[in-house]
């Protein structure tokens, strides 16, 4: 049985995807000016026309990294690579049997894999490798990670990133990308090691210190890391106009927007609202943000209501937790 903090984080996942899927897309405006007005909690139908609860492309692949977790008791590329192509051909890990919502970069990887099976080299380089999707799944690699680093000494911050970077390169294969995934696994640290003393704002901004001295240490990440600039000073982030926050599916974007949404609320369900409300890739902020936020605030803070919506929600609670 694992620590409940696994339930806490990849459920905030799972949650923020489904409360965000049926606005994807979708402008502020067009939000605030529906006819239900602003999204208030979950919701139907929308964007893709799927029952309320439905989750997408980012918590399958979330699951389906933590079933390679589960079934190899390590962290395996194969096998993750095995199970994306499982959901991506066959709709293994979707609420209805089929997957939707694909993102490019990631079908590439899947596709390449398909038709040659490494996994060192089916991830895609370059610019347009930065998208959010290895940050979307990365929530249980993190949580292997920090259970590693608790359980065995050698298991240190190095064998954490090289295995964080691996998972991500199997889709984004890029330096941009890859050091989102381990600002994240830094944030996930420090609100599981903090949260009991910390507020969340403070618990991030340590996570992201953390983050910028293991990477600052090589001067060749120098140049990549100057792309998350504006997550540096979360007192000066905390206060950038909602104008200047983009909720699109540049990873970067994706990062600043959901801290962004979480250092100005004080709930799970305040800080997932706010990142929804926003639209663009709505499904995929939301879910980076509630993972973050789940792992704080803890699923007994997550409205029951959209819990019990959820498709597939045992099925989901028993993938995370007997194992």
């Amino acid at each position: 049985m694992r620590n409940k903090y696994w339930l806490d984080g990849i459920m905030g996942v799972v949650v923020g995807d489904a409360l965000g899927l049926p606005v994807q897309f979708m402008y502020p405006k067009e939000i605030k000016n529906r006819k239900r007005g602003p999204v208030t909690g979950m919701e139907g139908y929308g964007t893709f026309n799927m029952p309320e609860g439905t989750w997408s492309d980012d918590s399958s692949m979330t699951l389906a990294t933590l079933d390679s977790i589960n079934i190899k008791k390590r962290l395996d590329p194969g096998s993750i690579m095995i199970n994306f192509l499982r959901w991506y051909a066959k709709g293994e890990y979707t609420p209805f049997g089929q997957s939707f919502d694909h993102g490019s970069t990631c079908i590439a990887a899947i596709t390449n894999f398909s038709r040659n099976p490494d996994y060192k080299t089916c991830g895609k380089k370059g610019e347009y490798a930065n998208g959010n999707g290895a940050l979307m799944r990365i929530m249980p690699v993190c949580l292997y990670a920090y259970d590693k680093n608790r359980e065995d000494p050698t298991y240190d911050d190095n064998r954490a990133i090289a295995d964080i970077h691996d998972i991500a390169a199997l889709t984004h294969n890029h330096l941009r990308s890859n050091m989102a995934c381990g600002l994240y696994y830094f944030c996930v640290k420090e609100i599981l090691n903090n949260k009991d003393k910390q507020s969340l704002q403070e618990c991030l901004q340590r996570g992201i210190d953390a983050g910028l001295a293991y990477y600052r240490k090589d001067i060749a990440n120098l140049t990549e890391l100057a792309h998350f600039g504006r997550l540096f000073n979360l007192d000066e982030l905390k206060y950038i106009s909602d104008k200047n926050i983009r909720f699109s599916g540049y990873v970067v974007d994706s990062l600043e927007a959901a801290v962004w949404s979480l250092i100005n609320t004080t709930s799970f369900s305040g800080g997932l609202l706010k990142a929804v409300n926003y639209g663009d890739d709505s499904d995929t902020v939301a879910a980076i943000a509630g993972g973050l936020a789940g792992l704080y605030y803890g699923i007994d803070e997550i409205p029951s209501d959209w819990l019990a919506v959820i498709q597939k929600r045992e099925w989901i609670e028993q993938m995370v937790m007997e194992h």
